[in-house]
């Protein structure tokens, strides 16, 4: 290609257009050559000896959400830094699996489609299109065959598929685990039919199997499933005519789509019993080598807690008695519970409320109502429409609540305490009811302060403590003890002990661990996701399809909105988009005991069902069989003897590889539910051995984000940012100012998107630019993990080391290679070999901005040749491909190779030419840096010491002192301590 520049002197200089050019090329040779697709061991992917003999790289992005706007330049950040990876780790012989695929059900392509009557699956295969064509023209190298969609129909009949096995299943924890360690795992529900009916495992109430009906079977079956039907607390959106997760509503409690209110309600759902797995799901952290802030994160979420399960006997309107249970981490506080909270949602709470205030209600307690039914009524309302976030909020926020109208009894000490209803306990957390005890808990204390109830003391606080706070701390304790036991004197620990051991004497409560965790919402009243297969009979019990009815597809339907409802109505109930296709909810099947009427269920399964085990799929797209092939999967998954590239350091001794993906690269913002959801399912599949990996992603790398300057007007509106000029100060002072349209804005600082009108498109910077320099300037802009500013004028730096490279090879005037068959120098050799070893090992550890500083550096070294030898142009070439390697592949084949450069050899140092003749030695004295030496690398600590006392500068600090000790790290430190 020749390319005329203004001066027609350099015609064949390295441009935008060239770029564009030689990219398209290449990107269209890899795909016709199917350069990049990676084999597998068995199956219809599998080439003859292929795989065999070289070592296996499984390296993962977490698949994108296709919006319609397309990608800008901060979503590629990822993708591109696993494809330098990738492609490194190819060139040093590994079988290399990189795939994309999209995570393409969810609610936006489903608005579209209320909106404008079009199928959901038109716009997002429109809009997975547009995803395609962008990533394409970046050159990543992807197996194509590989990407799937979570809304293709073969998909998500495995997503099915997967989901009847968990249906199918029941947690045993006192079965041995699959991997060797400890106890616990999941096993078919047929197991727990036969331990009933064989009768070593007990009915509960003492009944026989036998004597059960069939409805109390399934019942009691149903109960022990890891997917189950509840009466769950759900986000409930009339306006939207849907249950929505706790991240699609706003801090102030409203839908982020459409802005209508949202309440807190209890609704028939379905669950995933997550619970279950909390201890492995925390335990099993240890064998991941992933950042230890998102190990953390997992941590808090799951919020494993030990303590003891109390029960506070109470009596009903009804004259019933009851016991409230509640959880405590503080047993040893139990003397000072002066007071209860209930969940406003809790069961028990109808049953406490009386006609009228009873005898020792206080004002305080009343909320000003005059009767316990409006003041219940009345604060349930107002919970209902706060989030959960919300109501747990405590900074700036007053105590609210109301008395029930009942009092309960403490069970140590028999004393009456009164059962309030305040948002800031929860249903989902813990037993949905606490024991307050105000003397020991500030938020307790400040309730107690509030609404005037009794604060009795049972850990004596220091002498200097605020005795108008409450004391959180440790210390004896007080005020503590009836006719059997006494907890006086002793410490928190010991007190704690001594309480769960009586407990348990009394019968009224036991040593417990609880968790935050709760299970998992798994219901959507929506159209666009995946149907559930189970259908319902007269008794109104689920029932599951059989595998050879899956997929269960989606069916048209004339309307894809559910049926919207008053926004204000908090009583209403759901009626999803599915429910209007008659003809399909309703069915006809024979499941084994003649043709019966069924009705189907009618949510759908939430956008987190694909994401689960998208990265199974990969492995074995094409199979019709299995969701994957057993040996595919233990080949490119499984747990390994050995140590293998992203097994942690800190394994414990004895604790098996647990498998997984090797590198699994996205934003921390999944830290916590992605990843624990994909965890929990990838766990039941190793019990029921349909995976030999017990975790998905051995390895984890969150990497930051990019970040763009915003500007708005006087009015506080964005204007388009690319608009936006910076104006020099006229006083000369350095400042600058920005205008837009000849207007003054200001400038802010945040995320790139279009609400801020600071995006900047893949698309611009190809055609500014070209691909290979928006790789190298996203590369090369600092650590891959740290967020980092967008300005697409810096870019300009990574496109003259392109041209550098590419004159290092082609001239600029002729289009000729330029290179000369000449051996290098030494000192040539040495910076070569030293900048491959670096990078080498920054390629390793994704630091990839330091492997383009060496690279660059290495371009700039042989600039300033008079010519450049080919050994020396072919080892920045190799090394230059990872990052920009369309530019790497063209130069390559001027220099004469015929073939893609995917898979030559990574070039290794030369180890004679690393080791350097001398090093520079910092000699100390009393911690200070007195004189640097320039010694031989191979001093001996002897001959160092020697040396740094005989120097000139130190003889002179130390005259009239004595040495007293000298310290010697050869060859590079000499430290010396004289008095």
């Amino acid at each position: 290609m020749v390319e005329t520049n203004e001066n027609n002197e350099t015609p064949f200089r390295y441009t935008a257009a060239m770029a564009a050019d030689i990219e398209q090329r290449w990107q269209d040779r890899w795909e016709s050559e199917q350069t990049f697709r990676a084999p597998n061991p068995a199956g219809p992917l599998a080439e003859a000896a292929a795989s065999g003999d070289r070592e296996k790289l499984f390296v993962l992005d977490m698949f994108p959400y296709p919006s319609g706007a397309g990608l800008h330049v901060g979503h590629p950040l990822g993708y591109i830094a696993t494809d330098v990876f990738s492609r490194y780790q190819r060139m040093t012989g590994k079988n290399v699996l990189h795939a994309l695929g999209y995570d393409a059900f969810g609610l936006p392509a489903e608005q579209y489609a209320v909106q404008t009557g079009q199928h959901p699956r038109v716009t997002t295969e429109a809009n997975i299109a547009t995803y395609r064509a962008q990533l394409r023209r970046l050159g990543l190298a992807h197996d194509d065959r590989r990407s799937v969609a979570t809304t293709d129909v073969e998909f998500y009949r495995w997503t099915q598929w997967i989901f009847l096995q968990v249906f199918n299943s029941w947690y045993d924890p006192a079965a041995p685990a699959r991997d060797g360690i400890g106890t616990g795992r999941a096993r078919p529900i047929s197991e727990l039919v036969e331990e009933f009916e064989s009768g070593r495992r007990a009915v509960p109430g003492g009944r026989v199997w036998a004597d059960l009906d069939a409805v109390e079977q399934r019942r009691l079956v149903d109960d022990h499933r890891l997917a189950y039907l509840s009466e769950a607390p759900v986000n409930w959106c009339p306006g939207l005519g849907t249950v929505l997760a706790n991240e699609e509503v706003t801090a102030d409690g409203r839908s982020d789509i459409a802005n209508f209110p949202v309440f807190k309600r209890r609704m028939r759902q379905w669950m995933m019993r997550i619970t279950s797995y909390a201890d492995r799901l925390t335990d099993d952290l240890v064998r991941l080598d992933w950042p230890e802030p998102v190990k953390l994160m997992q941590r808090n979420w799951i919020g494993r807690s030990s303590g003891a399960s109390v029960v506070f006997p109470a009596t009903t309107v009804a004259g019933g008695e009851v016991g409230i249970e509640v959880f405590t981490t503080r047993p040893d506080t139990l003397f000072g519970a002066t007071f209860m909270v209930l969940a406003p949602e809790h069961d028990l709470v109808d049953s406490f409320v009386p006609d009228a205030w009873p005898a020792g209600t206080r004002e305080a307690w009343t909320g000003g109502f005059a009767t316990p039914a409006e003041a219940v009524a009345s604060y349930r309302e107002a919970a209902s429409r706060k989030t959960d976030v919300e109501r747990q909020a405590e900074e700036g926020k007053e105590k609210t609540g109301v008395f029930t109208g009942t009092f309960a009894t403490n069970p140590v000490n028999g004393q009456p305490i009164p059962v309030f209803i305040a948002d800031y306990v929860l249903m989902g957390y813990g037993t949905g009811a606490i024991m307050a005890v105000p003397a020991q808990d500030e938020r307790d204390w400040a309730f107690a302060e509030r609404f005037d109830i009794d604060i009795v003391r049972t850990v004596q606080p220091p002498a200097d403590h605020d005795m108008d706070t409450a004391f959180t701390g440790d210390g004896p304790a007080m005020n503590s003890a009836n006719d059997s036991v006494s907890l006086d004197g002793l410490g928190v620990a010991d007190a704690k002990a001594r309480m769960i051991a009586w407990l348990e004497e009394q019968g009224i409560g036991k040593g417990a661990i609880t968790y935050k965790l709760r299970d998992w919402l798994f219901s959507r009243q929506r159209y666009w996701g995946e149907p559930f297969p189970i259908v319902y009979d007269e008794t109104g019990l689920p029932i599951a399809l059989p595998e050879s009815m899956l997929p269960i597809e989606l069916p048209e339907v004339s309307d894809y909105s559910p049926v919207k409802l008053d926004p204000n109505d908090n009583t209403s109930d759901p009626v999803p988009p599915l429910a209007k296709a008659t003809e399909w909810a309703t069915v006809e099947l024979d499941l084994g005991d003649g043709v019966r009427t069924y009705r189907r269920e009618l949510n759908v399964m939430p956008q987190w069902a694909g994401s689960c085990w998208y990265e199974l799929r990969y492995l074995d797209p094409t199979n019709d069989e299995a969701f994957v092939d057993p040996e595919v999967e233990a080949y490119w998954m499984g747990p390994r003897a050995e140590p293998v590239l992203g097994r942690p350091a800190s394994l414990p001794a004895g604790v098996p590889d647990p498998g997984g993906v090797d590198l699994y690269v996205g934003g921390v913002e999944h830290a916590v539910l992605h990843l624990l959801y994909a965890r929990f399912w990838h766990k039941v599949l190793f019990d029921l051995g349909h995976v030999s990996s017990s975790e998905p992603f051995r390895r984890l790398f969150n990497q930051g984000y990019i970040q763009a300057y915003a500007f708005r007007d006087d009015r506080g509106q964005p204007v388009p940012a690319a608009e936006v000029v910076e104006v020099p100060a006229s006083d000369g002072s350095g400042e600058v100012r920005y205008e837009w349209k000849g207007q003054p804005v200001t400038r802010e600082y945040g995320k790139m998107g279009k609400s801020l009108k600071n995006v900047t498109t893949p698309d611009e910077m190809y055609a500014a630019f070209g691909a290979d320099t928006f790789r190298v300037y996203e590369m090369s802009m600092g650590p891959l993990d740290v967020s980092r500013p967008w300005e697409t004028r810096a870019a300009v730096g990574s496109q003259r080391f392109l041209q550098r490279l590419w004159r290092l090879v082609v001239s600029e005037s002729t289009g000729e290679v330029t290179v000369v068959d000449e051996p290098v120098s030494a000192e040539v050799a040495t910076a070569i070999a030293q900048t491959v070893e670096g990078v080498r090992d920054d390629y390793e550890h994704l630091r990839f901005n330091t492997a383009v500083s060496k690279l660059i550096a290495l371009t700039n070294t042989l600039t300033r040749l008079d010519a450049v030898p080919r050994e020396a142009a072919e080892a920045v070439v190799l090394m230059t491909a990872p990052v920009a390697p369309h530019i790497a592949e063209e130069l390559w084949g001027r220099l004469g190779h015929e073939g893609s450069l995917a898979f030559e050899a990574f070039p290794v140092a030369d180890e004679s030419l690393l080791v350097q003749a001398t090093v520079t030695c910092v000699v100390q004295v009393q911690g200070k840096v007195r004189d640097r030496l320039e010694v031989p690398a191979d001093i001996s600590d002897a001959d160092l010491e020697a040396l740094a006392l005989g120097s000139d500068r130190i003889k002179a600090l130390l005259e009239g002192k004595t040495v007293r000790k000298v310290i010697v790290r050869a060859p590079t430190l000499v430290n010396i301590v004289a008095g």
